[in-house]
């Protein structure tokens, strides 16, 4: 292999950067990238200071390609400890290695943030995205072996994953969950942090310390649903029915998005949580996942623009902070015209396109897609370091 660079440009800083205006509206932008060069160079540094990025994720994708398109980590790839380990392990020992030192580059940040940001994402196998018994000795197991105050665990939320998110944090472990799409889905999970911190307050444990975030994915709805209106305008032949279904491309995932937030606003605002908050406890807030523009018809900071709220994070990969640094547009979007949202939810089911189906479906995709990734992902370990899948 030969090693390519993609680390993205770096901003030269100052006040108009829109990246670092996100602060001032309170929302956390964090990076969806993981990479060794990014690390070692000093760039990571830059971009906090720079651009103002608070936090880190990564997932079995970000990894496969790191991992696949450089020899950055050949030195444990090809190590003489490499040979007594499958792949799976090679690949942990990759994967912690990055992500310890994206959590000791993040300290200060973690520090001056009074533990709400500086955060750094390691995602459980996706192989055991539909077993909680597994997922959740695999959060513990990657807890305990990352060993910072500063890491997340990533639990896909699935039914399945529900029990084991609820465990983890009661356990006391910070837990980024992932792959969430519907609104009802998000209630779950929201439900399970309030009842995990309820539970370590009864039994008289520290709460204060315990981060999460429920990581609402956007763009994909938008791709999806834009193409169920596709094939509906095939078969549509009333006038009436097109222009609905055309009032609705490029419109879902940010309704959807607004009125999750609305949701939010609502259990954190009751005196269940401040119940909570009393005892020290932050809340476990949105964070917007698959933030780059899918279509080329829509502008490329969409859904970074719209989705701009105090107290929420936004995940963004390289190339659209790049954009959003460059022509990015601040307001205070994700509470405008939340009427507006509720409509186009409503349009939809007129239209005939079920909210519930499309969501079923891209939560089995999704982890299907981070499966296939990470067996790319140790196949080209196997190959590599010359040991077993």
């Amino acid at each position: 292999m030969t090693t390519t660079t993609t680390v993205p440009s770096i901003s030269t800083g100052g006040a108009t950067n829109p990246l670092k205006g996100l602060l001032a509206f309170g929302q956390s932008p964090w990076m969806d990238y993981v990479r060794r060069d990014l690390l070692t160079s000093g760039q990571l540094q830059k971009y906090i200071d720079n651009d103002g990025l608070r936090g880190m994720t990564s997932n079995p994708a970000i990894f496969e390609k790191a991992i696949t398109g450089s020899n950055l980590y050949n030195d444990i790839l090809l190590s003489a400890e490499a040979k007594k380990l499958d792949a799976n392990g090679i690949f942990e020992k990759i994967a912690i290695r990055d992500v310890q030192d994206a959590c000791d580059i993040f300290k200060p940040v973690y520090a001056e943030t009074k533990r709400r940001d500086g955060y750094v994402s390691l995602e459980v196998s996706p192989f055991l995205g539909f077993d909680t018994k597994a997922s959740l000795a695999e959060a513990r197991r990657l807890w305990k072996a990352v060993d910072r105050p500063n890491v997340m665990i990533k639990i896909p939320g699935t039914p399945e994953g529900l029990s084991a998110i609820r465990q983890a944090l009661e356990d006391g472990i910070n837990i980024n969950i992932t792959l969430l799409f519907a609104q009802s889905a998000y209630e779950q999970v929201a439900e399970a942090f309030l009842s995990a911190l309820e539970a370590r307050a009864a039994k008289g444990q520290d709460i204060s310390h315990i981060a999460s975030v429920a990581s609402f994915f956007v763009s994909r709805i938008d791709t999806l649903v834009d193409s169920k209106i596709d094939e509906k305008l095939k078969t549509t032949t009333d006038a009436g029915q097109k222009e609905l279904l055309e009032s609705l491309r490029g419109k879902v995932a940010i309704a959807n998005a607004k009125l999750t937030y609305k949701k939010y606003q609502e259990l954190f605002g009751g005196p269940r949580w401040k119940a909570l908050a009393a005892k020290g406890a932050q809340t476990q807030r949105l964070l917007w996942a698959s933030t780059s523009t899918k279509n080329p018809k829509y502008r490329d900071v969409m859904y970074v623009e719209e989705l701009i709220g105090a107290d929420t994070v936004d995940t963004i990969p390289p190339a659209t902070i790049d954009a959003f640094r460059d022509h990015g547009r601040l307001r205070p979007s994700l509470t405008e015209n939340v009427e507006g949202a509720a409509k186009t939810m409503a349009d939809l089911a007129k239209a005939g396109i079920s909210m519930r189906e499309v969501t079923d479906k891209l939560m089995v995709d999704g982890v299907k897609l981070f499966a296939d990734a990470f067996k790319t992902l140790l196949d080209a370990v196997s190959k590599t370091a010359g040991v077993r899948a």
